[in-house]
């Protein structure tokens, strides 16, 4: 086997755990049976070690294409050819009355013609390090595990099974309206059979979830089916637990093959916080913006080792994430090191302080006002932030070249101090407002002489360097500056002619600046590119703006997903899909489509 481009997948999940499958039929990734478990599957890391599910008709020329059902999560891949036609059907099922079992169903039927298939379920548990034994009975194959820390797992199949060292294979023969069905996960209790008669109804009431979740949103305008997409995507990324989000499903997928920038993003980032509730609050998703809110409220109570706050958290809130190496898998196409865990929690990244403040102003201005207690962790949390707001820290970007003064960390600082302004005037709440106005009105000073670059006429990424950042795009976009201020028109100016190519923006220059003490480069970042394409739509350049945002979107895979990153070549890097990328597109697409449609209600209030 062959590594698949990771634009060749398509995801299933049931919001505790999710599968990549590929265009080839195989399930290369699976996380089990929680998204931050250990692997089951991976394939997509190691194609020789990793195990992976494999299903494929025996076919000499065949197409492939693959789509997700209507509204749904349900993804099907078609397999043609001049022999006949044969359907995968992929899914996690979940109802919205009671708990579904935590399993993947898959279904292959032929619509035409007379086809053989071969499966192979080749599972690989505790990242490839576990081993276990096979028994096969009764139409089930038992995978035990010789580690208690590993769950044991069952393939339940409709066609006899068989054994070959630690996989279960099968091979068999469809005619047109015949199909074979498999489901895969934890092991049944007393031996209890699936209910394979109910595996259509499961599959009704999985279709009827996800078609009745995502018609109550409120977006009707353009590019309603890429939004609906991306809403559905997060979806699947937010922990139907705890309420958290995971930034992706999936880790050390490289940002340059054969290069070193491999993490894991299987945990809830607080930045994405501020992003994941206008998303949410935008689309009109009042269960998920709650239930984060809570989840949120939850971290304010907690201390961090350098700060009231954590850069990232475990989905179930936990604080330790320590970061490990896998040196037994090579990596997706030989890209190593395998990183697990994540040693940038332990970071001080003081940006994360403005996304929370900006959080809690969101839901406080769109759900339920602020507690008592609450407030008082606010106060608690600025009282530190004025006190070490100009400290250096790793920033947004989690250099590890060294702490910098960064100018996204000091924005954001003075979004921390200017939400909390407006949050106590709003709301009549009592505070140190005098002391928090001369720390905001100190750090916008600090911002505009420490920050600019007389010689570049451009806002720089660190004090005291000519390099350029595009997380300056975000300067607009929280209000900080006005999209046709001279100084962020020229601003723009810059960033076009370093970090610009077309529709598809930089970071940083990586390779130039070693801003993040690592070797090599990178590709464009996708969520940049959509805040780029905001920043033209703000200050007025709206055909530009529609142009770009257009092309863009045709960036996305066949199933209008994104990684992080977009290579030189167009292809997908970094982790995938990305929750972070989706959520700037949803923030773009709605302010484009309100501008465009002459309904900007975004009046700063």
């Amino acid at each position: 086997m062959s590594f698949e481009p990771i634009e060749n997948y398509g995801v299933i999940g049931n919001m505790r755990s999710i599968a990549l499958v590929g265009i080839n039929g195989s399930i290369d990734f699976l996380c089990y049976p929680n998204f931050d478990s250990p692997t089951v599957f991976a394939a997509l890391l190691d194609d020789e070690s990793g195990g992976r599910f494999q299903i494929q008709p025996q076919l000499k020329k065949r197409r492939v294409r693959q789509l997700y059902l209507p509204d749904t999560n349900i993804l099907l891949t078609r397999f043609l050819s001049e022999e006949g036609v044969a359907e995968l059907t992929d899914y996690m099922p979940i109802g919205t009355d009671g708990e579904q079992p935590n399993e993947i169903i898959r279904t292959v039927s032929v619509i035409r013609g007379k086809l053989e298939f071969k499966m192979r379920c080749q599972p690989r548990l505790n990242y490839a390090t576990c081993r276990h034994s096979v028994n096969i009975e009764d139409g089930c194959a038992m995978f035990s595990p010789a580690s208690d820390d590993c769950p044991a797992l069952a393939l339940y199949s409709t066609v006899p099974l068989r054994q070959e060292s630690q996989d279960a294979t099968c091979g068999f023969t469809l005619r047109a309206g015949e199909r074979a069905t498999f489901v895969f996960g934890g092991v049944r209790p007393q031996g209890q059979q699936p209910e394979m008669e109910f595996v259509e109804q499961r599959f009704h009431e999985t279709a009827r979830f996800w078609k009745g979740w995502i018609a109550r949103s409120k977006y009707k305008g353009r590019w309603r089916e890429m939004v609906n997409r991306s809403a559905l995507m997060l979806k699947l990324l937010i922990s139907r637990e705890h309420g958290s989000l995971i930034a992706a499903p999936t880790f050390s997928l490289p940002e340059e093959i054969g290069g070193v920038r491999n993490w894991d993003y299987r945990f809830t980032w607080l930045r994405d916080a501020a992003f994941t509730l206008y998303a949410l609050i935008r689309l009109g998703f009042v269960d998920e913006t709650e239930a984060f809110i809570e989840w949120l409220k939850g971290r304010l109570g907690d201390d961090a080792e350098r700060g009231p706050l954590q850069v990232m958290y475990g989905i179930d809130g936990r604080q330790k994430l320590d970061e490990l190496i896998l040196d037994h898998l090579h990596g997706y196409e030989n890209s190593g090191p395998v990183r697990i865990g994540n040693a940038a929690y332990q970071q001080l990244q003081l940006d994360i302080y403005g996304e929370m403040m900006d959080s809690i102003y969101l839901s406080n201005k769109y759900g339920d006002p602020m507690t008592y207690a609450g407030w008082q962790e606010v106060h608690r949390m600025l009282e530190w932030l004025g006190k070490n707001w100009q400290r250096p820290d790793e920033g947004i970007w989690e250099v590890r070249g060294g702490a910098r003064e960064f100018l996204h960390s000091r924005l954001m600082c003075w979004v921390a101090f200017d939400r909390g302004l407006r949050l106590a005037q709003k709301r009549s709440l009592s505070g140190p407002l005098d002391s928090w106005q001369r720390t905001r009105d100190a750090i916008r000073e600090d911002i505009f002489t420490n920050f600019w670059d007389e010689e570049l006429q451009s806002f720089v990424q660190s004090k005291g360097t000519k390099n350029l950042d595009a997380s300056v795009l975000l300067m607009p976009l929280m209000r900080f500056i006005s999209p046709v201020d001279p100084m962020w028109r020229s601003t723009m100016k810059a960033i076009e002619s370093r970090l610009v190519e077309d529709t598809l923006v930089r970071r940083y220059e990586a390779e130039s600046t070693h801003v993040d003490g690592l070797p090599g480069g990178e590709g464009s970042f996708t969520a940049c590119s959509f805040w780029y394409i905001e920043c033209l739509a703000r200050a007025g350049e709206l055909e530009k703006a529609q142009l770009l945002f257009e092309k863009l979107l045709g960036y996305a895979n066949h199933l209008g997903l994104y990684s992080e990153e977009i290579g030189p070549s167009g292809q997908h890097l970094g982790n995938f899909p990305q929750a972070f990328t989706h959520l700037a597109l949803i923030s773009a697409a709605t302010y484009l489509d309100r501008v465009l449609s002459g309904k900007d209600d975004s009046v700063w209030r």
